[in-house]
């Protein structure tokens, strides 16, 4: 069941990039407020249920991927001139996102999915705000700035996080806790 609510934003990728190409603006920004509503209750309900699997994960994060960028696609068309505005830091997000995934790409030969805490909050204000984007007659600049500062250390802790473990993992709740776990053993705790 769970997997099928991760699946369901795997689906609707397309179909969202669909619906704006054909320009089926409304359908297309109740389907991704659907589709961030789903990412917030697939990891809670995985948990709830103990349906945790390192596949799920991986389906996860590329869902969650695929559903910003269809959002980021729906703001260029329909909302062009503030993303011009903002470019420098959009820009700086980017860098930062392509970094990690070519870092994790040449470190474990694959992306990462690690979900930390800092990603999950800074994925809930990446849904809120690119939902928002469609629903408001202009972008809350507040909010963009808060999301974009959070992705940004977001970032920031998973290209450390890349650099310090040596293999592959899933499901890292962030730097502190890896280091603290690095730490105990360490001192052989």
């Amino acid at each position: 069941m769970v997997n099928l609510i991760t699946f369901y934003r795997l689906v609707a990728a397309p179909l969202l990039l669909f619906l704006l190409l054909t320009g089926q603006f409304t359908v297309f920004k109740w389907l991704l407020a659907l589709s961030f509503f789903t990412d917030a209750i697939d990891g809670r309900l995985a948990r709830s249920f103990k349906v945790i699997s390192l596949p799920g994960a991986r389906i996860d994060s590329v869902a969650d991927d695929l559903t910003i960028l269809v959002a980021i696609l729906g703001i260029l068309l329909y909302r062009p001139g503030f993303l011009r505005g903002e470019w420098l830091l959009v820009g700086g997000m980017t860098l930062l996102y392509v970094m990690q995934n070519c870092m994790a790409l040449i470190r474990y030969g694959k992306l990462t999915s690690f979900h930390t805490y800092a990603a999950k909050v800074a994925a809930v204000l990446q849904g809120v705000f690119l939902v928002l984007v469609f629903f408001l007659p202009e972008p809350v600049a507040f909010l963009f700035y808060l999301t974009a500062g959070l992705t940004i250390i977001d970032l920031a802790e998973e290209i450390l996080l890349v650099l310090i473990l040596p293999q592959w993992q899933a499901n890292v709740k962030g730097l502190y806790w890896m280091l603290r776990q690095i730490k105990k053993r360490g001192s052989g705790r």
